[in-house]
Formats: structure tokens, sequence, C-alpha cells
């Protein structure tokens, strides 16, 4: 059996569309939606609306922690574009709409997804064919094996769109329960793996999920959300810990074989 597994997509429909070429099925970790992309900041829907110089701005600002200045950038741009009469609401689901027609499309028969943080679960029904599984919170059996996946991030500065509180998030990790292998798009609450090497700063990682993994030991535990992490992967106990990768960035799945 032969599965690949991807996190992090932001954008990236061309490689996507071969992610699942000599697999047995697809697993997709969620963030599928490019607001922004920290490598080229002339990508994503921020420039598209702003120009490539507030891009710039505001990658400064969150990159030196500078949330408040960065918040009043965006206040200034919105309000800008709000009394042209547009309503930003639509013109961010126009954008993420046409972002998700063009990835889902590219999603291999079977795929099985979860959410990240930057994305938007109540468009995903309109979007996801049937050969694709929509899980968070819930199990399936691939090849023999239980995966359970549990998707979105929890609550920051940042304020992305599926954000939810520590106490949410761990009822679907207690949901889930024991399974061979556990997919979420956030890693456990483990400095190494949340340090970004790149954006200097550390992203949340789970407690719940990492008290998962040391007491129903999976065999493992994939997730992406940290771009650059200073540990791609380590053993908790019997499970191996694995940052599947910035796909966005990459273009290659993470295989995982039994």
């Amino acid at each position: 059996m032969r599965v690949h597994v991807v996190s992090d997509v932001h954008g990236n429909s061309r490689d996507l569309a071969a992610a699942g070429a000599g697999a047995d099925a697809l697993v997709c970790l969620g963030d599928l939606v490019l607001f922004l992309d920290y490598a080229d900041h002339s990508r994503g829907i921020f420039p598209d609306l702003f120009g490539v110089a507030n891009a710039d701005a505001l990658v400064e600002l969150r990159t030196a922690r500078r949330f408040e200045e960065a918040r009043a950038l965006g206040r200034r741009l919105w309000g800008e574009l709000d009394r042209t009469g547009v309503s930003r609401e639509s013109v961010i689901e126009g954008a993420v709409r046409r972002q998700y027609a063009e990835l889902f499309a590219a999603f291999p028969t079977p795929t099985y997804a979860t959410y990240g943080n930057v994305d938007i679960p109540r468009l995903w029904p309109e979007y996801a064919a049937p050969g694709t599984t929509v899980l968070d919170g819930q199990r399936a059996e691939i090849g023999g094996r239980v995966f359970g996946f549990v998707g979105g991030g929890l609550t920051t500065p940042m304020r992305t769109p599926y954000e939810i509180s520590d106490e949410e998030y761990a009822a679907k990790i207690e949901a889930v329960g024991e399974v061979d292998v556990l997919c979420t798009h956030i890693p456990p609450d483990v400095p190494e793996l949340c340090y970004d090497t790149v954006a200097r700063r550390f992203e949340r990682g789970s407690a719940a999920l990492l008290h998962a993994i040391r007491t129903t030991r999976p065999r493992y535990a994939l997730f992406g959300h940290v771009h650059q992490p200073l540990v791609r992967r380590m053993r908790i106990d019997g499970t191996e810990c694995v940052n599947v990768g910035h796909f966005n960035a990459t273009g290659t799945p993470y295989v995982l074989e039994w």
C-alpha cells in the first residue's frame, strides 16, 4: 500500500494534479488557500488586491511580530477598499472560490482531506467531488490501517479563518481516539516541531495532540503548518512524528508505504 501525503498546498494546483501519481490514495492536511506567499510576495489574494509593496510591508511586520501594526495596515487597506463600495467579504470569498475550484479539480480519486487554519470549511462541500472524502474529528480506513483526521489551527494573533479554541480542538482529538495514523494540520506542542526557522517564530502546536500521541501511540503522526521547521521529524515514544512538508514550495508529497 502506498499513500501520498501533502500539506500547505497554498495554491499549487499544478503539482497537486500529479501528487497522487503512483499512489493508492492521497491525503491532504489542508491550507489550500494562498492569501500571501511569504517567499514570493507577488502571489496570493492580498497582493492581487493591494499590490506587492503592501505585501512586502505586511510580511515585514508579521515576521517582526509587530502584529498590531500589521493589523493597522490591513485595516487601512481594507478601509480604502470598503470606500469603493465593494464588500471585503465578497472579494475574499470570490478569490477563495476561484482557488478552490482549481484545487479540488486537481485532487485524484481517492483523496482524504482535512482543513488547514487558512481554509474556509463551509465552502468545501461545494467543491469536493465524490472521490474526495473530507474528515475533521473523524476516522477512515485506508489499506487496512485506521487514519484519524483533525483539521484547523488554534487561536493566534494572526486570526486566520479556521482557528478554534484549545477545548474544541481537544474534543476533536478525543473523538478520533486510537488510530494507526493520526493526521492533523498543526503539529504537537513540541518546540523543535513548532519553530519556523525562516519566519523566526514559534507556530502554535497542540498539547492535546501531544497527549494523544503519548497515550494512544499511533504508528505515525503526520502534520504540516510549519513551513520551515527546525526539526522535520522526531520519535515520541513509539510514534514517528513527521512534518510532511510545505507542498507549495516543494511540489513533492510525503510517501507512506506498508
